[in-house]
Order: C-alpha cells, then structure tokens, then sequence
C-alpha cells in the first residue's frame, strides 16, 4: 500500500518569524481634487479609495436628477457622474447643481461626454462651470485632426475653469486608427501577439497618449485622472496591473458591463478587489444593471462594502451573523440580523455627524453556543441567540464582557435599545 509523505513542521519551516499581517499594497500616484465650492474630494495620493456612481435618468430632467443625485450621495457615493449628451442635458446642469445646493448636498457632479461635449461645453458656460469634472472618452472625440482638435477644446476649457478631467478609454469604443495602426505592427512581429493583448495595448497606448496630451495643452497633471474599462474580470486586471506599471496617474477602476444582480456584484467584487489588494485605483464605480424596481443606490452600496470588507474602509457599522445551520432553525437570529443591520445603515446619514467614529462599530448576531458566545466577545456589542433546543435565553456581551441574559419574545427591540444606548455612550459628542 503506497503512503503519502508528508512534510513535517520542522522540515517546512517553523513559526521563527510572525506571518505578515494582511493588508493592501500601496501605489503612491499623484493626487488631485474634485471640488464644488469648499468640498474638495481628494483623489490619489494618500487620499482613501473614493465611491463614485452614476445617475440613470434623463439630465434634461432637472429635478429627478437632483433627487437621484442626492439619493446616491447620501448612500455614500462621493463623486455623482451624470449624461450630458444634448443641448438639453447641458442646459439643465446648473439647475441640477442648484437644486443641490439648496438640498445641502455638495457632492461634485462629472460629466458624462461622447462624440460632441467640445460642443456642449463650448455652448453652455454654465454647463462646464457646474461641473467639478468631465469625463472624456478618446474613442468618441472624432477621427485625426479633427479629433485631436475637439480632444484640445475639451481640455482647454477643463484647463479655464480648473476641472479635473478623467480620460475613460472602452474596449468598445477604442479609437480605431490606432487599434488598425497597432495591429499592423502587431501583423509584422516575429511572434505576433494574441488579438486580445493587441486590444491590451491599444486601451492603456490610448489612455497614455490622451493623458500626455491633455498635459501640453496646459491641464495640471494632478488632475488627470485614468480608466481602460473592460467588460471581463481578467483582462480587466491584466489591463490595470499593466497600467498602473507604465504611469503615476491616479486610475478610475469599474468593469464597463458588470451585469445584473449576483453576477454583476461578484463579477466587480472579484476584479476590483484583485486590484484593490495590490494597490491599484483610487476611484472605484459599480456599473450594475439595476434589477426592475430596484434602487440605483444599490451600485453604491456594493462598492462600500467591497472596500470594507477589505478593511480600506469603514462607511457602516459591520455586523457579524452566522449562516445557520441545524441547530438554529429558527428563523429569530436571521431576523433581528437584518433589523439590526438595515436599522445601522439608514440611520448612517445622520450618524455621520452626530456620532463621529461609529461606523467602526462591530455588532455580532449569532444563532446557537457553539460560536455565539466567542464572536459575541469579539464584536463592541453582541448577542448569542438560542439554537435549537437550548435554553431561551441569549446572553448579551458588551466591550468583550458578559453584560446581561435577555428572554422572552421582546428580545429583538430590546437589543436594539441596548445598541442604541452603547452609540449614544460611546460616540455621542459631548459638550
């Protein structure tokens, strides 16, 4: 009988030296602003990885855009892109920031050109004055000279009115010269490269060129900001890990057509946080396809718990529930989980001032005694439910201390008190 050997714990090194703590790899970039009067957005640099979304209504409707605008930054979106495809659009920009303005919301707007924004923001001062950034995509400016003439117009007037710009090249819609100009070198190469590679080149070739232009036009470098979208998870990291090689600009991270649901938030959750582990981006967007009915703040809220779960950052109080198992088949744990969770996250908009530092908080709901007490010890605040069979009781752990037994049927509102009470005691901002 064959045995497997297996290598023993001397022989494979021993616990001389700690592991390594976890942690995201830094990439130090240039660092710009995206400003609307006094609220500067930092991008790059040492600033943290921002949340950018994008509206989906028509912009020509200035009051619903508005609403959708205010609606996404109080989810947590930092940066509010927004379509500016026609006279109309561009006209109804400054009614868009100004009804922001008296809503006291003070994100920045960017906007969204193709094919004639040289145009719009030439004909509409107001239009280009509203916005705190325009994205340019180099595919979509015209062909030649006169393309790279309506690329300078554009960066001409970003360059006036001291606005950031973002270069956002898409795998569908490269410039076509050079993708034909590239893969004639690529057609006289000893060992000609994949087609995909060649569509590699083309993205970032496109990207670099655009960003050292816009440079001698006069724009400030810091201000330049990057993307090459892609619709799949490894060519959009093989893309950015190649980009982020070959230049110090700040880079904008999103998949150009996640998908719908599950698909679309796994698909950005594995690219982006491929990346986001190795250092690369500085802004990230969810393109999600919103399910029917469903809110747009829903892109938003993937992207927060992406770079929270990755420890970056920290928007919401976490809460730790276990998945259930056969000895908690009840439904109590799965319930006062998502109470807890959904009550946190929609008081999050005012406890954001009132209560500095909460959305470190860390709440644990757990289902049975088998990890209940442990993760309860282990959250700020924490609640071991009763599986099934166990006594109806469910110990309640404070700072890593037993506090109290609930019981009862009330146990649910009575957690949430005990919650409340511990945010008011340990963030509430005293006089």
């Amino acid at each position: 009988m064959d045995t497997v050997s297996r290598p023993s714990l001397l022989s494979s090194g021993s616990a001389d030296q700690p592991i390594a703590l976890a942690a995201a790899r830094s990439r130090r970039t240039r660092q710009g602003v995206v400003a609307w009067g006094n609220h500067r957005v930092t991008v790059g640099g040492d600033a943290p990885v921002r949340v950018q979304s994008m509206t989906n209504t028509d912009t020509a409707d200035a009051v619903g855009t508005a609403i959708q605008v205010k609606e996404l930054a109080f989810a947590g979106s930092e940066l509010v892109r927004i379509t500016v495809n026609n006279d109309e659009a561009a006209k109804a920009v400054p009614y868009i920031r100004e009804q922001l303005d008296r809503m006291g919301v003070d994100v920045p707007l960017i906007g969204d050109f193709h094919y004639n924004g040289h145009r719009l923001l030439t004909d509409h001062p107001a239009c280009a004055e509203a916005l705190s950034k325009y994205r340019i995509n180099p595919g979509n400016v015209g062909r030649g000279d006169k393309g790279d003439r309506q690329f300078a117009q554009m960066v001409e007037i970003a360059a006036r009115h001291d606005k950031a710009i973002r270069i956002g090249v898409n795998w569908g819609s490269l410039d076509q010269d050079l993708l034909a100009r590239l893969m004639d070198e690529n057609a006289s190469r000893v060992q000609p490269w994949e087609a995909r590679q060649v569509m590699y080149e083309a993205l970032i070739t496109s990207a670099l060129d655009s960003a050292k232009r816009a440079e001698e036009i006069g724009l400030n470098g810091n201000n330049i900001f990057l993307s090459c979208k892609v619709s799949a998870v490894q060519d959009l990291i093989a893309v950015y890990q190649a980009l982020a090689q070959r230049c110090d600009y700040a880079l904008h991270l999103g998949l150009t057509e996640a998908g719908m649901g599950t698909k679309g938030a796994v698909a950005s959750a594995a690219a982006l946080s491929v990346l986001l582990q190795q250092g690369i981006g500085d802004t990230i967007r969810i393109s999600l396809t919103p399910q029917p009915g469903e809110s747009r703040t829903q892109e938003v809220v993937i992207a927060l718990e992406i770079l929270q779960a990755l420890g970056m950052r920290a928007f919401v109080p976490s809460v730790t529930a276990c998945p259930g198992c056969g000895r908690t088949t009840s439904t109590t744990f799965q319930e006062l989980a998502k109470q807890i969770d959904d009550y946190l996250r929609n008081s999050m908009p005012v406890w954001r001032t009132r209560y500095p530092g909460v959305e470190n908080l860390k709440v644990a709901v757990m289902g049975c005694i088998v990890n209940g007490p442990g993760e309860s010890k282990h959250a700020d605040i924490g609640i071991s439910l009763p599986g099934t069979g166990e006594a109806p009781a469910a110990p309640v752990f404070i700072d890593g201390q037993k506090a109290l037994t609930l019981r009862g049927d009330d146990i649910v509102r009575e957690f949430q008190v005990i919650v409340d009470n511990y945010i008011e005691k340990k963030f509430g901002v005293t006089a």
